[in-house]
């Protein structure tokens, strides 16, 4: 297996299909996530559930698979009485999960491994990411942020996906703590209709990322495939960077009931769309399962 080109190369050559939904498809397998750890709590409890999750993806024909780490930070491993240094080695071991699903998949073409960096909120485990503004500063936002970012970059992924983002303050902090880590980055908002989960203007959030010379995508996750119509196109427009979209099938999450409502309005035909519209990173986010990815990566591919 091979990484070359880089991801960045890739992106300017044409369009890379993401993997979907880690939560949807460890509990397709019968693993219980009811755990504020969420699927990080396996990393401790079953790697190898992780690596194999991240197989059935690349066998759907995805080229990039995130990490179990969206969840993983020093503090929420703290409140189940993990150490610093054993939270550190988790940290480290979703890249080489993922590294080692590319290895047993074997496959021709290139696979690539992103380091998933979720929102402060994910840390707190009460849907406060789908809002933001946490009453935080952006420079406490960055001490956050940066020790597990150093972990993660420390062991080599190609790229970190500083995902499900919520508002710009948070943006803003870790744009700052991705300086000097050497390891390239996308970034993606959580968001509805033109603006982000904290309400600000998708276009002023965008903005941000287009002087990070850094960052080699910036898009959208973990909203409606609805709202990623509209943010594809003016991410392209405000950035001139390769756009990232991987969003929900459509269904709502509800942080009380912890379950999820409604129905799927995913259709892999969408992605035409995108790729149209400028998006070169395009996957699933929650909900979204192999079968989903295979569609698209099939209506990617085709002639």
């Amino acid at each position: 297996m091979s990484t070359s080109p880089t991801l960045a190369e890739a992106l300017a050559r044409g369009t890379v299909v993401l993997d979907g939904g880690m939560s949807n498809q460890l509990a397709a397998a019968g693993h219980d996530l009811s755990d504020e750890l969420w699927s990080a709590r396996l990393l401790a409890e079953a790697p190898e559930a992780v690596t194999a999750a991240h197989l059935a993806y690349f066998g759907a024909g995805a080229d990039v698979a995130i990490t179990a780490s969206y969840q993983a930070t020093f503090e929420g491993f703290a409140r189940r009485g993990t150490g610093r240094e054993e939270a550190g080695r988790l940290l480290a071991l979703s890249v080489e999960c993922a590294r080692e699903a590319a290895r047993r998949a074997r496959a021709s073409r290139p696979l690539w491994v992103a380091a998933s960096v979720g929102p402060y909120g994910a840390m707190l485990a009460d849907g406060s990411e789908y809002r933001g503004r946490y009453g935080l500063s952006v420079a406490q936002l960055e001490r956050f942020h940066r020790p597990r970012m150093e972990v993660l970059a420390g062991a080599a992924p190609d790229v970190l996906a500083l995902e499900t983002i919520p508002d710009t303050d948070e943006a803003e902090a870790l744009l700052r703590a991705l300086r000097g880590l050497g390891v390239p980055a996308w970034l993606s908002y959580s968001a509805s209709g033109d603006r982000t989960r904290a309400g600000q203007p998708l276009e002023e959030a965008f903005a941000l990322a287009a002087r990070a010379d850094e960052v080699i995508a910036v898009g959208v996750n973990c909203c409606t495939p609805q709202d990623a119509d509209r943010a594809v196109t003016l991410a392209a427009r405000v950035t001139g960077k390769p756009v990232v979209v991987y969003p929900n099938s459509g269904e709502t999450w509800d942080a009380g009931a912890r379950a999820w409502t409604g129905r799927s309005t995913f259709s892999a035909g969408q992605v035409r769309g995108w790729r149209a519209s400028g998006a070169r990173l395009v996957g699933g986010c929650c909900r979204v399962g192999p079968e989903a990815i295979a569609s698209m990566a099939s209506v990617l591919r085709a002639p």
